[in-house]
């Protein structure tokens, strides 16, 4: 049963239960929130998934589907594929915790505690964008090689027609990275706060009451947030030109919609606007539980991120290929004889096992026959490497 409280105090009490409450609402969103975990985490299988990709130059194919197992199967660049799976973990996570949210909505709080969870990752994700930005140009030396002394664009757009006559130096860059990375400090300690503000009551979504602080928590997140995406856009802007072979456009578009985005949505285009409109109702008692108008806007913004999360994760396959670290994997050198010479006998033999692994699953049984990977040598009772006689295993 719900009892629908309006503004003037007047209750209506219906058998029908609001939509968010509904099996409807929470399978709908459970589907796309599953669909959105499986299109990220796992790779259909292929019969030609074990072929190494052509060469570049003799195919002309949009770019490759990704996703974290494919780039934890071709883990060749470590320094920035660690990057890219952290921040395609955004898409579970985000999805499963407003999928979780949306499931306890009739108790008034617990939305708050996993919406805390998503905030903190937020924050990893920026951390890790920028780093794997970093990452790609060489470092903070590199990239100042490339663009000290240029002068700055003035531009509407990217909010730099006040840096008229300025040009590029380490100052204007430790701003960049400075100004983006406060977000990664803000933003979980307002979530701790949030939760220490809710267990004493003095936090309720909507509410700006100069006696709670939703309306202070409200304005540091809108300050820091705002400096954040200015920062990202300067750094963008400084460095286009050297992040174009690495297709910037679509990984910058993502995470700030998937971020910064949502953040708005949830502040102005539901919460605020929809209370103000009367779309959503001053107060609900939904099975017992009193649930406030903050809830129900949290409620939505859950719902509509559920949904969202399956085209981010669409999005999110094709802006970070693993294309590009299969072929890496598939052109790397083998080990040299010396090599192998002076590692020891038991990672010799750890690499041997991954070896003979590989050759039996990217070839047949009887191809392995024909190249057997080693020779016994039955004068000297000891097995030796083939075509190598510099590494001997008694």
């Amino acid at each position: 049963m719900t009892v629908i409280r309006s503004g003037n105090g007047t209750e209506e009490v219906g058998d029908d239960k609001i939509f968010l409450n509904t099996p409807t609402a929470q399978a709908l969103s459970g589907i796309f929130v599953w669909s959105a975990l499986l299109m990220t985490c796992h790779q259909p299988s292929s019969r030609t998934s074990h072929l190494p990709p052509p060469h570049p130059r003799l195919r002309k194919q949009p770019p490759e589907e990704s996703c974290i197992y494919l780039h934890l199967r071709s883990y060749t660049v470590p320094n920035e594929q660690r990057y890219i799976i952290r921040i395609l973990f955004i898409v579970p996570i985000y999805a499963f915790d407003s999928w979780l949210s949306l499931l306890f909505i009739s108790n008034d709080q617990y939305y708050v505690y996993f919406d805390s969870v998503r905030d903190c990752y937020e924050a990893f994700v920026i951390y890790n964008f920028l780093s794997l930005s970093f990452e790609y140009l060489g470092g903070e030396s590199a990239i100042m090689s490339e663009i000290r002394g240029k002068p700055i664009q003035s531009s509407c757009l990217y909010g730099t027609c006040c840096l008229v006559g300025m040009s590029y130096s380490i100052g204007f860059l430790r701003f960049c990275k400075q100004a983006t990375l406060q977000f990664c400090v803000v933003k979980p300690i307002m979530a701790v706060i949030t939760i220490l503000l809710q267990a004493f009551g003095k936090y309720h979504d909507g509410d700006f009451n100069v006696t709670g602080g939703y309306l202070y928590i409200t304005i540091i997140y809108n300050i820091s947030v705002s400096l954040a995406l200015y920062a990202l856009f300067l750094f963008y802007f400084a460095t286009s030109d050297l992040l174009r072979p690495f297709e910037p456009v679509l990984k910058f578009l993502t995470i700030k919609s998937v971020i910064f985005l949502s953040f708005w949505q949830g502040w102005y285009g539901i919460g605020h606007s929809g209370e103000r409109c009367g779309v959503i109702p001053e107060a609900l008692v939904i099975d017992g539980h009193e649930v406030g108008a903050g809830t129900v806007a949290a409620g939505w913004q859950n719902f509509i991120i559920c949904i969202e999360m399956f085209f981010a994760a669409i999005a999110l396959r094709y802006a970070f290929t693993s294309s590009v670290y299969r072929e890496k994997k598939s052109e790397a050198p083998e080990e040299s004889l010396e090599d192998l010479r002076n590692m020891p006998q038991q990672a010799f033999m750890r690499k041997l096992e991954v070896f003979f692994l590989r050759r039996v699953m990217t070839h047949s049984s009887e191809d392995c026959l024909k190249a057997p990977l080693i020779d016994t040598d039955h004068q000297n009772n000891s097995c030796v490497l083939r075509n190598s006689d510099l590494w001997q295993v008694k």
